[in-house]
């Protein structure tokens, strides 16, 4: 008999990008999606906890990021949801600096998977940790703005805030 893993708790943070649903399990942080964000499980059953520690911690380090007073996530993170695969892409997109992008086929290469270019994007676009998980710091190649599960103006303002604008 297979053991249920316990449901994550959430809350919710006003960004200036929009409403957010953080979520947050006995392993860390699971979950930071925008309103209406492709591939954005449901989390009407989950239990509320605007108190649980983890989400304190990301509320408050995102409102840091958010006034540009800071670059780097310092909180615990639970990516056993996604398959090896998805978990390899998504462990690359951390190592991505604020500050930097880089292209699809650069991390596909970066990860040991320089073949897997459109497996890699389907990954990136499931990422479940937006901004966290910097999947916006991907691009296509020559810089061009493609694909974001929380929408291209999203990915346009992330990027402008830690100061890439100069190609936007």
């Amino acid at each position: 008999m297979k053991l249920l893993k316990p449901l994550p708790v959430r809350t919710r943070f006003d960004s200036p990008l929009g409403p957010m649903t953080l979520a947050a399990n006995s392993q860390g942080l699971c979950g930071v999606w925008f309103d209406g964000q492709k591939h954005q499980p449901d989390p009407q059953a989950w239990p509320q906890d605007a108190a649980h520690p983890v989400l304190l911690q990301a509320q408050a380090q995102l409102a840091e990021y958010f006034a540009g007073q800071r670059r780097v996530f310092e909180l615990p993170l639970d990516l056993g949801a996604g398959t090896e695969f998805q978990q390899t892409v998504w462990r690359g997109l951390i190592q991505i600096a604020s500050g930097t992008t880089t292209a699809y086929g650069e991390l596909a290469r970066r990860i040991g998977a320089p073949l897997a270019v459109r497996a890699l994007g389907a990954a990136v676009g499931r990422n479940p940790i937006s901004i966290i998980v910097p999947c916006h710091r991907v691009v296509g190649a020559g810089g061009a703005l493609t694909g974001y599960a929380g929408g291209l103006d999203r990915k346009t303002a992330l990027l402008r805030l830690e100061h890439l604008e100069s190609n936007l």
